[in-house]
């Protein structure tokens, strides 16, 4: 059975993160390992929550895991909320990355701002964090701190698309691949740069009526989880694509449905359908 471990924040309330990523890549029958970075009682988008930080049980928890000689097909890091985090997931990477593949969402903005506690100091940091990853998956936001460029909004064409590609890859990533991107109305999906083959790789779906939160960290674990049980960048992207837009398909289609999070339970026997095509 293939393995995978997953560095992120826990939110009790609310799908995104662990709370996402852990019970899809699951689901695609992946055994997923935990490192939890802190607990929360509610994401980030609820006032009042409440927060516990775990940063000092990680090193721990690694060094039991060596003890045990556990091995892993993938890591997968998602939001990190300090500096001294980003530097653990360097250490994870070198104690436990041998024998599969880095995935690194570098999750800290959206909308052409960084989230709240982040400035360009750790935006910095988190793209040497991507140079060490096999595979990137950052929005335009995120792009754009970390090639300290101008923030570009939707005033961008494919020719512009491609270009930030390969800055991207050029911090030291394989694979590079640009999510939430539209270059035709109505349609929105993910475009991807392999810069060991040279290759560009794309995936579109209809562009949904509304945005939730958390969907970037959908996206992210159920790419993980199709790398991890061996399908191509391109199936991957596929069916990340494909699995994220029919969890808002059905979010929508019920009746004063909430916004902090998209129905991705109900559309697990979905995902395990697109795995078999």
């Amino acid at each position: 059975m293939k393995k995978v471990v997953t560095m992120q924040d826990i939110s009790c309330v609310g799908k995104c993160s662990i709370t996402a990523a852990f019970p899809v890549i699951s689901a695609m029958g992946v055994e997923t390992a935990l490192i939890p970075t802190a607990v929360l009682s509610t994401h980030t988008m609820f006032q009042g929550f409440t927060f516990c930080d775990l940063t000092k049980e990680i090193r721990p928890i690694m060094d039991h895991w060596e003890k045990e000689q556990f091995r892993f097909d993938g890591i997968y890091t998602g939001y990190l909320g300090s500096f001294e985090q980003l530097d653990i997931a360097s250490e994870l990477f070198e104690r436990f990355g041998r024998d599969g593949f880095i995935l690194v969402d570098p999750a800290m903005a959206d909308n052409g701002k960084l989230y709240y506690g982040f400035d360009q100091k750790f935006a910095d940091e988190m793209a040497k964090l991507c140079g060490k990853a096999d595979y990137i998956c950052p929005n335009l936001t995120e792009a754009s701190f970390m090639l300290r460029k101008e923030y570009c909004g939707d005033n961008y064409d494919e020719a512009y698309v491609r270009e930030e590609l390969k800055e991207l890859c050029a911090l030291g990533a394989k694979t590079a691949i640009l999510t939430g991107i539209s270059l035709e109305k109505g349609k929105t999906g993910a475009y991807a740069y392999d810069s060991v083959n040279d290759e560009y790789h794309t995936f579109f779906t209809d562009e949904q009526p509304e945005h939730f939160h958390g969907t970037g960290d959908l996206w992210a674990g159920t790419l993980c989880g199709a790398l991890t049980i061996g399908k191509s960048l391109d199936e991957a992207m596929k069916i990340a694509c494909l699995y994220v837009a029919e969890s808002i398909r059905l979010t929508l289609a019920e009746e004063n449905h909430n916004t902090y999070g998209v129905n991705f339970e109900q559309a697990i026997p979905y995902l395990i359908g697109l795995l078999t095509e």
